[in-house]
């Protein structure tokens, strides 16, 4: 059965080569995408405020739940977590939700919903998310966890890790032991004795919205070599409070990092606190790949110029490929592979076809999965299957000429993080699978690939959490981070009944 999520080609087109004909900003593509939203969001949430008659929600609550589920879960998660019991940085007495949300904050990716929201709307939300944030009311329940089954293989998961906030990166030691990188800025191993030991010897992390510490990856080689490579925010010497993502790579000594190299920083640095990227791939050849997002200024992902919007390629220490697209263009980066993207949070080797896959956070809708070669245009922000986060439109276009078009893409948004392809045969049906994970509806997504095409897929371990990353283990296990609370997982296949 095909995944309701499948590309389709001419929907969106046809949807919003109606605006040609409407001069009023997006009403028809806009309420299309909000029922596709409501629809999508009922399927995998199956408790909603309608039905939480004895958590006291009143009319209100639920139309801000409503509102919610519709406008914010994309970035924010669809059961509320991340505003449990948590401090508020940007809201003040001076500065009330209501007028965050009514105003937004460009600098940390949190748009404008004045032209989307009356006042009271506005008000009812604030009020419901802080509810939520002082435990007078609980988010809908969001139903069994962790354990299934599907068509094709059995499976059920176990905890190997807790106690974590939001873990981006995982690696495998060879002495059995786990490297994680917690985005707050503290990178841990987990021992093969169950304790979580801080590695110290890191450099200064730009802790700030969607920065922080990021991924990790060890050298095709490491073995022979010990090389980790770590991707993170760095704040600027020169500019304060601005930055950008940066690449380094350094030896584990005694639970210390030693021998560290920068060996890359994007420019320019901004103060925008959102679209870092990254994610780190190594190919069959010993190149680096690495994402960085368009930093909220989308412009930049169009322009050749800047670290921005782009997939790099680097050799293993740091140097220019000679044969990188732009190195002779005197005007551009000579480390871009590839241009066009919004924000790249998965990124992964076909070890069967050698082709680099990656997902993509597209705005409100868009998100795609693409195959990124060299000197490609991957479009953004000229052409998207999505709208602005308040409904307007960014462009008419989801085609042009010299812009590749996505493997796939979703209406609505899934927020896509964490990328794997299954290998071994640990998992009957599942053999060499693209794995994607869902922040937003909190299930791994595995699609059946071939020749560049997705010709299937369907949603496993649902309602698992916000996947943050996705990781196939030397032994060829499935693990997989998540947040709120911050866990790594392991996939465990479990024999199918004869019964």
């Amino acid at each position: 059965m095909k995944s309701f999520y499948e590309k389709k080609n001419k929907l969106p087109a046809a949807e919003k080569k109606l605006l040609n004909f409407i001069p009023v900003a997006s009403n028809v593509f806009f309420l299309f995408q909000l029922l596709l939203s409501v629809l999508v969001f009922s399927a995998c949430h199956p408790a909603t405020a309608d039905n939480n008659s004895g958590n006291n929600y009143t009319k209100a609550d639920s139309l801000a739940y409503t509102n919610y589920k519709n406008y914010c879960a994309g970035c924010h998660g669809g059961n509320l977590d991340e505003f449990i019991g948590n401090k508020w940085e940007y809201i003040t007495e001076s500065s009330p939700m209501a007028d965050l949300i009514q105003n937004g904050q460009s600098d940390i990716g949190m748009p404008a919903f004045k032209k989307t929201f009356s006042r009271e709307e506005t008000e009812q939300l604030a009020a419901y998310i802080e509810k939520i944030n002082m435990g007078t009311l609980k988010p809908p329940e969001p139903g069994e966890t962790a354990g299934a089954n599907t068509a094709k293989t059995n499976y059920f998961v176990k905890t190997v890790v807790s106690g974590l906030d939001i873990p981006w990166g995982l690696e495998f030691l060879p002495d059995g032991s786990l490297l994680i990188a917690d985005k707050p800025g503290k990178l841990y191993r987990f021992t093969t004795d169950e304790k979580l030991v801080e590695i110290a010897g890191l450099p200064k992390i730009w802790h700030i919205g969607q920065g922080g510490l990021l991924d990790l990856k060890l050298h095709p080689r490491f073995a022979e070599n010990g090389w980790i490579y770590i991707a993170y925010s760095y704040v600027s010497d020169t500019k304060p409070n601005t930055g950008n993502t940066a690449i380094m790579r350094a030896k584990l000594t005694a639970d210390k990092l030693v021998n560290s190299e920068i060996l890359y920083k994007g420019l320019p640095a901004t103060s925008k606190a959102h679209h870092f990227g990254c994610r780190i791939e190594f190919d069959s050849q010993g190149y680096m790949y690495f994402t960085i997002g368009d930093r909220g200024e989308q412009e930049n992902a169009q322009k050749t110029d800047n670290s921005n919007g782009k997939t790099h390629r680097l050799t293993d220490d740091g140097k220019i490929p000679p044969d990188n697209p732009f190195v002779n263009d005197k005007h551009a980066m000579s480390s871009i592979y590839s241009y066009g993207h919004r924000n790249q949070q998965g990124i992964a080797l076909n070890p069967l076809t050698g082709e680099l896959w990656s997902h993509e956070h597209g705005p409100r809708g868009g998100d795609e999965i693409n195959i990124v070669e060299k000197g490609k245009n991957y479009g953004w922000p000229d052409i998207t299957y999505g709208i602005n986060y308040d409904g307007t439109i960014i462009t008419n276009e989801t085609r042009k000429p010299g812009m590749e078009q996505p493997v796939k893409y979703y209406v609505p948004s899934i927020a896509p993080s964490g990328m794997a392809f299954v290998t071994g045969n640990l998992y009957p049906g599942w053999e060499n699978s693209l794995l994607s994970g869902s922040l937003r509806f909190n299930y791994v997504e595995r699609c059946e690939v071939d020749n560049g095409r997705i010709v299937f897929s369907e949603k496993i371990l649902e309602n698992i959490g916000r996947v943050r990353t996705i990781r196939m283990s030397p032994d060829n296990y499935i693990y997989i981070t998540v947040e709120n609370p911050g866990r790594v997982l392991k996939v465990i296949p479990a024999p199918i009944s004869s019964e």
